[in-house]
């Protein structure tokens, strides 16, 4: 699981950002904004502030930033609320001073990264509220926007949850269909399954998909760092905490499956882990924000 404050400042720096951000400003750009070129004047500058019309945890505002300076590397600009930081509505989030094509062209590109990306913080922020004091992670997974992971789950991290594997490549996850296809295929034996992934990947952390306390038991005999404890009732995976307890120290329990904000609370209080909620990502909605600026 990676938790990484750094990545708060940097993942303008990732070249996955920088690739997804160029691709959308030509996407909305095309051969040029045909409006903006034919009605305001290469020397015109303007001054102005993103502000928050709700309530909201704050995500990629240096994602703004480098949108608009993608334009205008002239463009200065304030970021006044932290990525992280829950800001009232009507807040100003940040200000900027620039050339008014850049800002006018950009504008929209900006909005819609930060929108989504203080949605999803916000959501992530309510779960994480919503399981304290239990010492519980809140997970995102890989139900993201095609393209637009990095800044999804960067928004996860902004909002206090934590991320769950980036990508197929970080992370053996052994769900129900990888069991079925595997070559054992015995549910009793799912220990065989955690060592096979383990030769054959012996540098990554290995989790497995139960549906039962028998496949959780036959499981823990290869002590995998993660067992997924795939949509059972709070009762059951209680019971699961306290068999795994008392077999390993090493193996830690991520609860999955019936996850929202009415659930996570008595889900977190079995004592669980971690709990994955793909709602973060595809389901969030978006932030309103407004981009207010005037010419100089």
């Amino acid at each position: 699981m990676h938790t990484n404050p750094a990545l708060l400042q940097d993942i303008t720096k990732d070249p996955r950002a920088l690739l997804a951000i160029r691709a959308a400003l030509k996407e909305d750009i095309g051969s040029g904004d045909a409006t903006t070129l034919a009605l305001v004047g290469p020397d015109v500058l303007a001054t102005g502030e993103i502000q928050a019309r709700e309530e909201c945890c704050v995500a990629g505002l240096n994602v703004a930033l480098c949108v608009l300076q993608m334009l205008d590397p002239t463009l200065t600009y304030e970021i006044l609320i932290p990525n992280g930081a829950v800001a009232p509505a009507g807040s100003v989030l940040a200000r900027f001073t620039g050339r008014a094509r850049a800002i006018l062209t950009a504008e929209r590109t900006a909005l819609n990264f930060i929108q989504r990306m203080c949605g999803t913080a916000t959501l992530t922020h309510r779960f994480v509220e919503a399981i304290k004091p239990y010492d519980c992670m809140i997970l995102d997974t890989r139900k993201t926007t095609p393209c637009l992971r990095v800044f999804e789950k960067f928004a996860v991290l902004c909002g206090g949850g934590t991320n769950h594997r980036f990508g197929l490549y970080d992370r053996i996850l052994m769900k129900d269909n990888h069991r079925r296809l595997w070559a054992g295929g015995d549910p009793d034996r799912l220990d065989l399954a955690v060592e096979a992934a383990r030769k054959a990947y012996p540098l990554l952390a290995v989790e497995i998909e139960v549906e039962s306390i028998a496949e959780l038991e036959s499981a823990l005999r290869a002590e995998p760092e993660w067992i997924m404890l795939d949509n059972m009732s709070c009762e059951m995976m209680a019971e699961c905490v306290k068999i795994t307890r008392a077999a390993t120290k090493v193996t830690k329990l991520e609860a999955s499956g019936g996850v929202n904000l009415r659930t996570v609370h008595d889900i977190a209080a079995t004592g669980v882990d971690a709990i994955s909620v793909g709602a973060l990502t595809h389901s969030a909605p978006s932030i309103d924000l407004a981009l207010e600026w005037s010419v100089i």
